[in-house]
């Protein structure tokens, strides 16, 4: 990881992006976090409403009807509202990150092709044609996934954490508790299917590289290939190469198949205990059905695991790209 500090000159460049962009992300949680919140208020509204209508006159039940039904149109006009900002804050932080990811992967190509030309015959010696080029288009591609969709994550995360959190435990601390017990566990699974997803992603990129170099050298030298009737053999090479290929992507590919519904059980297990607990707490009578339905539909909009599990998918393959870039 410590390779993606070099990125960090083309943060200071595209500074006014990337705060606008922190910007839109925490407005974009914040309306999504009071969501819940006035669904909360409504249900408890209608919750008291029903205690009062069960002591009133047949004469006032009318009015009674009308006045409830117009708050209740109220908080869905309120919370149509939190969604058409949400949207639009949505939109415009996709327009701060995910454009300077664009204008920061447009400068990043820039400096490699002008650097390339500044190189003398010994490097192109060394290096192969098909890894240069793997080099400019490939692990640019994986840098500016990380610069973009990475950053988005990460800051969606801490922000997200931080403000479901505290909406939670204004509620109810201990049903928080048991919603954000399956989130160590999350963790360290994260932590180690990181190093795999890194490795299988340098392993991928080497192959990669060693597969474009065969086709580039094979397509220049074609003529000499036909000359000596030596093209069954340059074709069983190039397709030992991409059968290579293919089982490295295939061995990533299933760390992420088996990691994916481990990711799954763990936000099912949360949901459980969410249910669990806070229905005992509503039958016992320390929580309204209003707040209790207001914590769970906070923590179900979260997904804090999904959210993690897509920065570190991309951040990972990302710090191995810029790695090879920088030799």
């Amino acid at each position: 990881m410590k390779h993606l500090f070099t990125l960090n000159r083309f943060f200071v460049r595209y500074k006014w992006h990337l705060l606008l962009g922190i910007v839109f992300v925490a407005g974009s949680n914040y309306y999504a976090i009071l969501i819940p919140q006035k669904i909360r208020d409504a249900l408890n509204l209608v919750q008291e409403k029903i205690q009062v209508y069960k002591g009133l006159d047949s004469t006032l039940k009318q009015g009674f009807y009308d006045e409830l039904g117009h708050a209740l149109l109220m908080f869905g006009l309120i919370v149509t509202g939190f969604v058409i900002i949400k949207g639009i804050l949505m939109y415009f932080m996709r327009q701060t990150i995910i454009v300077m990811s664009r204008l920061i992967e447009y400068d990043l190509r820039k400096e490699i092709y002008s650097h390339l030309q500044t190189l003398d015959q010994t490097f192109y010696r060394t290096f192969q044609t098909g890894d240069i080029m793997s080099r400019i288009s490939e692990d640019v591609s994986k840098v500016r996934n990380y610069l973009g969709p990475g950053i988005l994550y990460g800051i969606n995360l801490i922000s997200l954490f931080i403000l479901t959190i505290y909406a939670m435990l204004r509620v109810d601390p201990v049903l928080t508790l048991f919603a954000l017990l399956p989130l160590p566990i999350l963790s360290i699974s994260i932590y180690y299917v990181s190093n795999l997803i890194n490795k299988k992603s340098t392993l991928i990129q080497q192959q990669l590289s060693a597969l474009t170099s065969t086709s580039q050298e094979i397509y220049s030298g074609i003529r000499v290939v036909k000359s000596y009737v030596k093209e069954d053999q340059f074709t069983g090479h190039f397709e030992e190469q991409s059968e290579e290929f293919k089982k490295r992507s295939l061995s990533l590919a299933r760390i992420e198949a088996y990691f994916q519904p481990l990711m799954t059980l763990l936000i099912a297990l949360s949901t459980l205990l969410v249910v669990i607990v806070g229905g005992y707490r509503v039958y016992s009578g320390v929580l309204t059905p209003g707040k209790y339905c207001g914590v769970y539909l906070i923590r179900k909009y979260a997904y804090l695991a999904s959210h993690c599990h897509r920065m570190d998918s991309f951040s990972s393959p990302g710090s191995g790209s810029i790695s090879s870039q920088n030799q």
